[in-house]
């Protein structure tokens, strides 16, 4: 969840983290300008690449990242595709930098560079239907074998990441901003969103948080945070992984693709794919559309946070899209 700016205040403190790690920057090229800021470098020794992420320091304290990189050390040990992280030269995961801009401090995380295109773009471009679904199925694996990684690991006693349960989603303080308070809202569609997040928030309550359905995941897992280089998927990003149920994941990876009309094709894809690594019930799959609309929700509060980013009409399709589905929903919750 991510807007791009124009300009670049960010160089001199990744010029500065990148003296803490080991290795020899030659190039370095800005590749995401957002929330956080994300570099790619090169090492002159070797021609190695690497990823360089100065992160936004509001989102997340020093043990919550750290955490994030256990968990991707975890996914890596056990064969996942993922971002290898690299720690400094004296062995800790982060280097603290300054940026001499706005005098702020940020953490920077070093990580492994991984070659192919962002999932999201290879969809966009296709037009064969099937390989379209191909990718799905290998995106339902792969989020299977996370799945499985993940429902069995024990993470270290001091594993620090946010809750998205019933409070995380739909509690006074979402994770996401309070979506039923944006501006953008009449006051019929923020009672419908009111009477909404109370009904999500009991049915969330409700749910199983037994390790095989709830564990940490990725919570951001859509096809613009997974690189495809040939039979390869790759996933990047794990700035919003927290613990959270796995049919959520499942919603976040298809919700791109909920207005299109080849939505049915991909889950049936995609569950074919996850169901050849990993078994999962028909009651967790039927849980998925509600976690879209969950999704939907979170998305509006996160532009009730960001007042700086005009109203859109990629906002005023999704919130249409949102309240069909709270329309849709609200009967069967």
């Amino acid at each position: 969840m991510a807007e791009g700016v124009a300009a670049d205040p960010f160089r001199p403190a990744a010029l500065a983290a990148l003296s803490a790690f080991p290795i020899e920057p030659d190039a370095l090229e800005l590749v995401s300008l957002s929330e956080n800021v994300t570099y790619r470098v090169v090492d002159r020794r070797d021609g190695a690449a690497y990823a360089l992420r100065l992160h936004r320091p509001w989102y997340h304290t020093h043990d919550e990242l750290i955490s994030e990189r256990a968990w991707v050390r975890a996914l890596d040990d056990a064969g996942i595709a993922v971002q290898a992280p690299v720690c400094t030269r004296d062995g800790q995961e982060y280097a603290s930098v300054t940026v001499p801009a706005t005098g702020e401090k940020r953490f920077a995380g070093l990580a492994r560079w991984t070659t192919g295109r962002v999932l999201a773009g290879v969809l966009r471009e296709t037009t064969d239907t099937q390989a379209a679904q191909r990718h799905f199925e290998q995106l339902g694996a792969l989020t299977a074998a996370m799945h499985d990684q993940a429902a069995t690991w024990q993470p270290p006693a001091k594993f620090r990441r946010r809750a998205l349960d019933a409070d995380g989603f739909m509690g006074s303080t979402p994770h996401w901003g309070p979506f039923w308070d944006h501006q953008g809202l009449s006051a019929a569609e923020r009672q419908l969103m009111l009477d909404t997040r109370a009904r999500l928030h009991a049915a969330l309550a409700r749910l199983d948080r037994q390790p095989s359905v709830y564990s940490v995941i990725h919570a951001d897992m859509h096809p613009g945070n997974v690189l495809v280089d040939g039979d390869r998927l790759t996933v990047i990003d794990f700035d919003d992984a927290a613990w959270g149920w796995h049919a959520y994941d499942i919603a976040v990876a298809l919700v791109h693709q909920q207005d299109g009309p080849d939505l049915a094709a991909f889950e049936r894809a995609f569950v074919a794919g996850y169901r050849s690594v990993r078994r999962i019930s028909e009651q967790s799959l039927m849980l998925v559309p509600m976690f879209r609309l969950v999704r939907g929700l979170a998305q509006i509060g996160w532009y009730h946070q960001r007042p700086e980013l005009k109203r859109s009409a990629r906002f005023d399709e999704m919130k249409s899209a949102v309240f069909e589905q709270c329309l849709a929903l609200g009967g069967t919750l």
